[in-house]
């Protein structure tokens, strides 16, 4: 695509690009709160008022991975609630809702311990924090479901990535408050208070601008309410709402919705398993999201000052820099991928590729710590620092975004809230457990510990290697065409290399099993409806079109 062309495109959608970006604000408050922990921990300001400097070691390192995981705790119970509340009140209520009690938690973490004893301040910064975690649970549910459903086709993989440039986003600035803290705030309360009270802000930026977006056209056909979904579409294309690429669009998502309007969530849970296909459609974003966490990168996040202390870089200031700059290059890489390579490359490649990449470091550095158990620097230690800042790279290619494109894409869409609810409920269930078993893996098998994360690294990119077929270029509604036959075959042949393996076999093309589904017009959607429902018939829009607008 030309420079031309792109820039055209982005004047074409500025307004689905604004509505991507008020959206993922909501991420930039989840990388700041799992980017912020680790630099408060390693603060002996944080250390002294809570009297975790007179712990032994093992029973730091227990009451670190507690204040840690006790906001994956309630990230999981926000993220299994998004479903109800996205189906019954709507995903742009449920939305604001979430920075509401997310403003809360944080508002509750910064005053912890004034007029009160340090013990009992700790208690409550486990509830603080566990308050702040349903907060971000909902928006982590919430942001990825809502973006897909309301982004364009040929922007969606950018629109929904741009989840991963907040992440970093929040990481990065969260590293920088905390460096800038400890280098120019006297040791003592404000210290540590401060880079709490600091991420309030990201909150407060994303309740406003969520005050000025549509709600999700899915959701409103869901309901019934068709002028309104046409409002929206309207909008997010910038084009009139009788618009012939407009009334196409929301012709299909009818189709997709034939008999399955206002379905009660355990009746979502339920269809889950309704077919094979329907199953395995359901099941692809919580594996997903289930490797995402085993790449290690919540360890790094959260750990870094720790596992750079380790590699060698001893002083608080220059550990919390060195994370930094961590952040700095995750945050980086993230906008050039999501810029120039996701939409190109699509979700496979990126997925195979950076799984290798992070593969590659993640056993360096445990090779390294193996052989130099020290904390002395030699030379192999730059390397080791720097191997650090290539497993930032290589995430960001692949792992840190992609997962929630593809999930957001693969869930069909009458289940789409239940299904990515259930995703990212897997996400902050791992992330509690890697919260917790990571600072007792650095202190009991050390280099092990990389190890574990890159020999799964390994098993995830031939997971996506062997059975995900390529999702980009295909409208949401067309998706299921790819999971209808030949899955492994059509995985295979979107694989790079993966000809070679197949000889002469091919997939059913996309084309054909449209054709072969199509019956008076009318597509009803064969692995999405059940039997009872295809009785309903939607009539079609236009059919000449800028297929460019289809959402």
């Amino acid at each position: 695509m030309t420079w031309r062309r792109e820039l055209q495109q982005t004047i074409q959608y500025r307004n689905a690009y604004f509505l991507a970006f008020s959206a993922t604000a909501g991420y930039v408050c989840f990388g700041w709160d799992i980017g912020l922990i680790g630099g408060v921990l390693s603060l002996p300001s944080f250390q002294d008022y809570f009297g975790l400097d007179k712990e032994s070691a093992s029973a730091r390192a227990s009451l670190s991975g507690n204040i840690v995981s006790v906001l994956q705790a309630g990230g999981f119970v926000g993220a299994i609630a998004a479903s109800w509340l996205a189906s019954r009140y709507g995903r742009k209520p449920s939305l604001l809702a979430s920075a509401v009690i997310f403003l809360i938690g944080s508002a509750i973490q910064s005053i912890v311990g004034l007029g009160s004893t340090p013990s009992t301040g700790l208690k409550l910064l486990y509830f603080s924090r566990f308050l702040g975690g349903v907060g971000v649970g909902l928006m982590s549910a919430l942001v990825p479901t809502y973006v897909s459903e309301c982004a364009p086709r040929v922007i969606r993989g950018r629109c929904t990535g741009s989840i991963e440039v907040a992440v970093g986003l929040g990481n990065m600035l969260s590293f920088w408050v905390n460096y800038g803290v400890a280098l120019h705030i006297p040791p003592g309360q404000m210290q540590w208070r401060t880079p709490i009270i600091v991420q309030m802000l990201p909150g407060i930026t994303f309740f406003v601008f969520m005050l000025f977006q549509p709600e999700s056209p899915r959701w409103l056909i869901e309901r019934g309410r068709y002028t309104d979904a046409a409002n929206a579409l309207g909008y997010i294309v910038r084009k009139d709402p009788q618009d012939d690429a407009v009334q196409l669009t929301l012709s299909e998502i009818r189709e997709e919705f034939v008999g399955k309007r206002k379905l009660p969530i355990a009746t979502q849970f339920k269809k889950m398993g309704e077919s094979r296909i329907i199953a395995l459609r359901c099941l692809i974003p919580s594996i997903a999201t289930f490797f995402q966490q085993w790449t290690g990168t919540n360890a790094v996040n959260y750990y870094t000052p720790i596992i750079f202390a380790n590699l060698g870089i001893s002083s608080t200031d220059a550990s919390l820099f060195a994370t930094g700059i961590y952040g700095v290059v995750k945050f980086v890489v993230t906008c050039l991928v999501l810029a120039f390579v996701i939409e190109s490359w699509g979700r496979k490649r990126t997925l195979i590729y950076g799984g290798i990449a992070q593969a590659i470091t993640m056993i360096w550095i445990g090779g390294y710590s193996a052989v130099h158990p020290q904390s002395t620097v030699v030379p192999t230690t730059y390397v080791s620092i720097v191997a650090v800042y290539l497993y930032g790279v290589a995430f960001g290619i692949g792992w840190g975004f992609t997962p929630l494109v593809l999930g957001s894409e693969v869930a069909p869409g009458h289940l789409r809230s239940a299904v990515m609810s259930i995703a990212v409920g897997v996400t902050w269930l791992f992330t509690y457990v890697i919260a917790q078993i990571t600072p007792i893996m650095l202190a009991h098998i050390t280099y092990g510990t990389y190890l574990v994360f890159g020999v799964a690294s390994v098993v995830m990119a031939i997971w996506v290697y062997v059975c995900v077929p390529e999702t980009t270029g295909y409208p949401l509604e067309d998706v299921r065409y790819l999971f209808e036959k030949d899955i492994i075959v059509r995985s295979l042949l979107d694989a790079p290399g993966g000809r070679l393996f197949l000889g002469k076999r091919r997939a059913i093309s996309v084309e054909e099993l449209k054709r072969d589904a199509t019956d008076v017009g009318v597509e009803p959607a064969p692995s999405d409806l059940s039997d009872e429902l295809a009785k309903e018939v939607v009539p079609r829009g236009p059919q000449i079109v800028d297929d460019a607008l289809v959402i």
